[in-house]
């Protein structure tokens, strides 16, 4: 069982330097560029801005681009690792964790370059090594997207 967070680490922020080494994403698959509001064993919200020089933009679509739903639950699945890590401490550090399932995904709007995606995770219980969160991509008060993931981290 892991315990609450102290009062000291609630709201936690976590910026660019310290999410690489807490995960081993790095550009061009990082999705978020920095995670606030971290309370460990509970939530966390990753911050996306959504910038026109995404590699992804090229193709997705050249005259009309859109961040691809993929991407956002990538984003949501990247803040809940660093979360999972925050809540573990060290030893977790750069540790993988994969995708196990990905349940009642829903897309709501489109995300275009110059938007702030603020992807919002709570955990809804783990077991182990595996993990289950909701996730909610909002561009301010716009629910994008939605789903519920649920993770492995493993002990290689």
């Amino acid at each position: 069982m892991i315990d609450p967070a102290p009062a000291a680490d609630r709201g936690a922020r976590i910026d660019m330097r310290r999410l690489m080494e807490m995960i081993p994403h790095r550009h061009p698959f990082l999705m978020i560029d920095e995670v606030v509001d971290v309370v460990a064993n509970e939530r966390a919200t990753g911050i996306k801005n959504v910038s026109i020089e995404e590699n992804y933009f090229k193709g997705h679509f050249p005259t009309r681009p859109v961040m691809p739903g993929v991407l956002i639950i990538e984003a949501m699945a990247q803040t809940a690792a660093v979360l999972v890590v925050h809540t573990l401490g060290p030893e977790s550090e750069g540790k993988l964790v994969y995708f196990m399932s990905v349940d009642n995904a829903r897309f709501r709007r489109p995300v275009f370059p110059g938007d702030r995606l603020d992807v919002h995770v709570v955990k809804q219980r783990h077991r182990g090594n595996v993990w289950k969160f909701e996730g909610r991509a909002m561009v301010g008060t716009n629910l994008m997207a939605e789903a519920v993931f649920a993770a492995m981290i493993l002990d290689e």
